[in-house]
């Protein structure tokens, strides 16, 4: 039986993390971050494999990729998270567990930023606690992979 394998999406603007409003993102690169993620699915026993597109297309793409390929996703859609539709549509055909992660916390920054439309169609959301939610996230998965885990 071969590892379970994850998805980890990145959305818009993520590769100019480490450059890009630092006192909310932080310092660590998306190169850091993906780094992290790998490191943890690692060590829970999942293969990583990551994605990262400035358009939402390919995003969309990369989800109807992963239906029976990939066991889970992790998506950091970035602003599309709060009005990307199509997004939303592509994932809610994913069979496996979805986490949103967010590297801020959507709440505490601007208005339009409060509503995700990614959130109806995961089964969770890490946000606000910068580098290590990427930790976190797949921590998620790892345990909603669990049969006994997931909701209905």
């Amino acid at each position: 039986m071969s590892a379970p394998l994850v998805l980890l999406l990145s959305g818009p603007n993520l590769l100019l993390l480490g450059e890009r409003q630092p006192e909310i993102y932080g310092t660590a690169t998306l190169a850091d971050h993906v780094a992290r993620a790998a490191a943890a699915a690692e060590r829970l026993g999942l293969v990583l494999e990551h994605l990262q597109s400035e358009r939402e297309g390919d995003l969309v793409d990369a989800v109807h990729g992963a239906r029976g390929r990939c066991d889970g996703l992790v998506v950091n859609a970035g602003a599309i998270s709060h009005y990307g539709w199509s997004l939303h549509d592509a994932l809610a055909t994913f069979s496996g567990p979805v986490v949103e992660l967010h590297l801020s916390n959507p709440d505490a920054r601007e208005p339009w930023r409060h509503r995700s439309v990614l959130a109806p169609v995961s089964d969770g959301t890490v946000a606000g606690f910068g580098a290590v939610g990427y930790e976190l996230a797949i921590e998620a998965v790892s345990r909603l992979l669990r049969p006994s885990a997931r909701r209905g």
